[in-house]
């Protein structure tokens, strides 16, 4: 059985952790706040730019501009996001073990020869480097303003690939957010843009100035940056969430820990005690005998 002093040590490390753990789930807790708040913010843009641009580019036609071209698709640019820091359960882990699984299968199938690996993060850079895998370009997560910036850094590289023809598409994945105790990975596509989940109502014509092909030439980018943008913010939120989670469980184990340790310090307690009383009425007993 351990010391008393050994007990009360490792009790007093527990709570200290605990209150660290604490701490963090409530920085999480405020965090998501204002990562949900920048979803609902961007929701109203990014739908109205989407219907906008499947508006001109249904009255236009697919070959109207090269992002809505569609290829064979042999060589795939994979834009996966994760986070800088840990501490978040399994949020890394399962989003970058769908996103080699998506890439083997696809290999496997004989669909796609060729990936080109975009990572956002450093765990995700952490957890590809130790597979051998080589990402073209390597990204800090970005949460807020700064995710902008990154989408629109994003969309630039892989819409130069695309319409250089070193790309055949492009598929983002990213941990979907749907609840602070839920997040989903999802894939989609990016490009070439598909247009097939609009419906084509009564395309009344319209008189276009300048004309539609100007007008996607100048839709187009922006419309897949704000895609980027909305799985960037769908990222952080997925992250402050799944943190939160794994903070509140810490928390709780703590708890049962310093509870499991205070019955173990009170019965060695309790043996010291019962071991004392022993030796001292057998030290009378042989004192009277």
């Amino acid at each position: 059985m351990p010391s008393l002093k050994a007990v009360r040590r490792r009790i007093a490390s527990v709570k200290s952790t605990q209150k660290i753990t604490r701490a963090m789930k409530l920085v999480a807790a405020a965090k998501l706040r204002r990562a949900q708040d920048d979803i609902v913010a961007a929701r109203p843009y990014a739908h109205a730019l989407a219907e906008a641009v499947a508006q001109v580019a249904l009255r236009a036609g697919s070959a109207s501009h090269p992002m809505l071209q569609r290829r064979e698709q042999r060589r795939l640019a994979l834009i996966v996001l994760t986070s800088d820091r840990g501490l978040c359960g399994g949020f890394n882990a399962t989003v970058c073990r769908a996103a080699v699984r998506f890439m083997e299968e696809q290999k496997a199938s004989g669909q796609v020869d060729e990936f080109k690996l975009f990572v956002v993060g450093r765990k995700g850079r952490d957890f590809f480097r130790r597979r051998g895998y080589t990402p073209a370009a390597q990204l800090p997560a970005a949460a807020g303003e700064a995710a902008l910036a990154r989408a629109k850094e994003l969309g630039l590289s892989v819409t130069d690939d695309f319409l250089n023809d070193r790309i055949d598409g492009v598929r983002i994945v990213y941990n979907e957010f749907k609840s602070a105790v839920s997040q989903k990975v999802a894939i989609e596509t990016l490009l070439p843009v598909d247009l097939s989940e609009f419906p084509e109502e009564s395309l009344i014509d319209f008189t276009y100035e300048p004309s539609k092909d100007e007008l996607l030439s100048t839709m187009m980018p922006l419309y897949l940056e704000s895609r980027i943008h909305r799985a960037l913010l769908e990222s952080v939120a997925s992250e402050f969430g799944a943190r939160m989670t794994a903070m509140e469980s810490a928390t709780n184990n703590a708890k049962a820990a310093i509870e499991r340790l205070t019955l173990e310090y009170n019965r060695a307690r309790q043996a010291a005690i019962t071991k004392e009383l022993m030796e001292i009425v057998g030290g009378a007993e042989a004192l009277n005998g």
